[in-house]
């Protein structure tokens, strides 16, 4: 009972966390009737990288370039405040202490998701960051396991640019026909 209750309140947590961050960055734009800022963008685009704030922030590309924001100016701000709240993400991970790894995952879980994500962990990069899937997780997970930054930096970079630059062409496809 008490973990269902834990898990509720962090949720509920989670869930205010990102109606204050969109109130406070796209509420005043929406009320006023004016075009959304780059810098609700900006703003909305880390929360969601940050991996105690699931949204689901790729939706907001389309919204965006159908105000008429640059596709390029969309594609850069959208990588780099992904790349940089998933730096985050990684450092929070890297910094978790041996004893709270073993008190919350525990030994054996930790040996083999150390393991997976060392064979794997390159590849799984790639694709929770090219799909939209959890890749804040992840870039914890690899930071826990002390995944080697340079390739989880490496394979994010590659996977988020890839991930916008297509979203962008899709919509201009959709868009023109």
């Amino acid at each position: 009972m008490k973990r269902n209750l834990k898990h509720a309140l962090i949720v509920a947590l989670m869930l205010l966390g990102i109606t204050g961050l969109v109130s406070l960055t796209l509420g005043p734009d929406l009320i006023a009737g004016r075009q959304p800022t780059l810098g609700s963008f900006t703003l909305i685009h880390f929360g969601g990288y940050l991996f105690f704030l699931v949204m689901p922030v790729e939706a907001m590309v389309p919204w965006y370039l159908a105000e008429g924001h640059a596709p390029t100016t969309i594609v850069v701000v959208a990588v780099v405040t992904a790349m940089l709240a998933q730096l985050i993400d990684y450092g929070i991970g890297y910094l978790f202490s041996e004893r709270v790894i073993n008190r919350v995952i525990g030994t054996r879980r930790y040996a083999r998701a150390e393991h997976a994500i060392n064979d794997y962990g390159r590849w799984a990069v790639l694709l929770f960051t090219l799909l939209p899937l959890s890749s804040p997780t992840l870039l914890l997970a690899a930071g826990i396991v002390r995944f080697r930054l340079r390739w989880a930096v490496g394979y994010s970079l590659l996977g988020l640019t890839a991930k916008y630059v297509g979203i962008v062409l899709l919509f201009h496809v959709w868009a023109s026909a």
